[in-house]
């Protein structure tokens, strides 16, 4: 018999319904079992007359050395707990380089360069296939080197864009802050593929006279992911030394990587990453909280190098040619969705809430004691965050993700957007997204964010901030020229 109009509609919000309702007393199970006993107590502490009142307080009555220990108790074991607890971690604020409209490159003008450089006519075709599907815009930028025909990736050429990018981004954040060199304890940088002498790090510290006591570091070779491995590193440091400040530097320096061969594997790269950087200052001063956009609550980190495939599925190596460029391997998606959920299942016990996790609890035993045929349980995870920020390393990484964790498209605006207008800026692109979530007027005190970025070795990493103060609209950044026209619609090929 064929079902009313309608029930199946029905159906799905009384289900929806039932699952709230599962939510709400599971989440607030406690409450829920303490407001009657307290209730209880307190009417029958309400009908007891004065007198039985006062017996019961001089039953209860302690002398001076009972009051004395139990202080002295109190006060001890709140000391330890105080003197236990980490430090706070604030993210004070942060700056992302914003390219010169003349270092952009149209499609057009791409294609008129790959023709000019290369006789392969197959190179050629698979290059604009992989373009017209990238869901990059028109606006993404390449250093100067590389629009030279051909391009020229000097050692010279590499660090006037490491000085431009980073530079740029360091002069806003002490412009926005007002940091001084003296006031920097701890520096971080994280570029992958450009490792000079002297190191990107202490370039910054010769040009900004940064203390000879500074505790720095540069990080290579870690690919998009380092960005969040950089602020597990300056976290860290935080933790032990009290009172100070640290400047991470996120960027990925294109000058010197651009392929010049005809492997498809090795291609790809050159239609995608494109130039970017950020500057973020961290602190654990107290000082600071009032101020600082966000406090970071969790970094968790997963590292699957362990597996060949998967240490060699992003991998830097020569062609039969001998052009050397980044092999990115056709298992790469597959092993990012496993690496993620390696991620998740350690992330979610942090996050989730009970009712999340209660059901992903008997689905896994469900699967190991009635049937292994069950699909595993994917937690909501919109149910712990307000904000998503996936590194936005291609169109298949996005769209990968908002189907493996059931986000909307407005969970994942902030990812397509940035590579629409920035391109993949590597480990610097979660910090685009960011300022397009604040550009947007969408960042509200309390709300929690997860960023999310994957790179080389193989690595899926992630960080959960929690806003402190309602964020206002910035009137400066990298979006403050284009975000009215945010959102635009990409469609899924565009024909050039």
């Amino acid at each position: 018999m064929p079902s009313a109009p309608g029930s199946g509609i029905s159906g799905s919000v009384r289900l929806k319904y039932v699952k709230l309702g599962y939510q709400y007393l599971v989440n607030h199970f406690l409450t829920l079992l303490l407001v009657p006993v307290m209730a209880a107590a307190a009417l029958e502490l309400l009908r007891l007359g004065p007198d039985e009142l006062l017996s019961l307080w001089r039953s209860l009555h302690l002398d001076l050395v009972h009051i004395l220990c139990s202080a002295f108790l109190v006060v001890f074991v709140a000391t330890v707990y105080f003197m236990s607890r980490p430090r706070p971690v604030y993210l004070v604020d942060y700056c992302c380089y914003k390219p010169s409209p003349s270092f952009r490159v149209p499609f057009t003008t791409f294609m008129e360069h790959i023709k000019l450089i290369s006789n392969n006519d197959k190179s050629l075709r698979f290059q604009t296939r992989i373009l017209e599907r990238s869901g990059l815009g028109e606006e993404t930028c390449l250093p100067p080197a590389n629009h030279y025909i051909p391009p020229s990736p000097s050692m010279e050429a590499a660090r006037a864009e490491a000085q431009l990018v980073i530079f740029n981004a360091i002069d806003d954040l002490v412009l926005r802050t007002g940091l001084k060199p003296k006031d920097i304890d701890i520096l971080v940088v994280n570029c992958s593929l450009f490792s000079p002498t002297p190191s990107l790090s202490a370039m910054i510290i010769n040009r900004y006279k940064l203390r000879s006591n500074i505790r720095s570091f540069n990080l290579s070779g870690m690919g998009c992911s380092a960005g969040l491995i950089s602020i597990d590193l300056a976290r860290d440091m935080l933790q032990v030394h009290p009172n100070s400040n640290a400047l991470v530097i996120s960027t990925e320096i294109i000058t010197p990587n651009f392929y010049h061969g005809s492997r498809r594997d090795m291609l790809l790269p050159n239609c995608l990453f494109r130039m970017g950087a950020a500057a973020i200052l961290l602190s654990n001063r107290r000082r600071e909280a009032s101020r600082a956009k966000y406090r970071l609550m969790h970094v968790v980190r997963t590292h699957k190098g362990a597996d060949d495939r998967a240490y060699r599925c992003v991998y830097e190596e020569e062609d039969d040619e001998g052009h050397s460029g980044i092999s990115l391997s056709k298992e790469l998606m597959a092993i990012a969705g496993e690496a993620l959920k390696s991620n998740i299942t350690t992330m979610g016990p942090l996050v989730l809430p009970m009712s999340e996790q209660l059901l992903f609890f008997f689905r896994l035993v469900g699967r190991k004691v009635i049937n292994k045929k069950w699909k595993p349980y994917i937690p909501d995870f919109k149910l712990a965050f307000e904000h998503f920020c996936i590194h936005a390393g291609g169109r298949a990484v996005i769209d990968e993700l908002q189907k493996n964790l059931d986000l909307s498209p407005r969970h994942v605006e902030a990812s397509r957007m940035t590579l629409h207008r920035f391109g993949n800026t590597s480990s610097s692109s979660l910090w685009y997204e960011l300022a397009y979530i604040e550009a947007k007027g969408r960042m509200r005190k309390g709300d929690r964010v997860w960023q999310i970025g994957f790179g080389s070795g193989f690595k899926c990493n992630s960080a959960v901030w929690k806003c402190l103060r309602a964020v206002k609209t910035p009137t400066d950044g990298p979006w403050d020229d284009c975000i009215q026209r945010y959102p635009v619609h990409i469609p899924e090929v565009v024909k050039l």
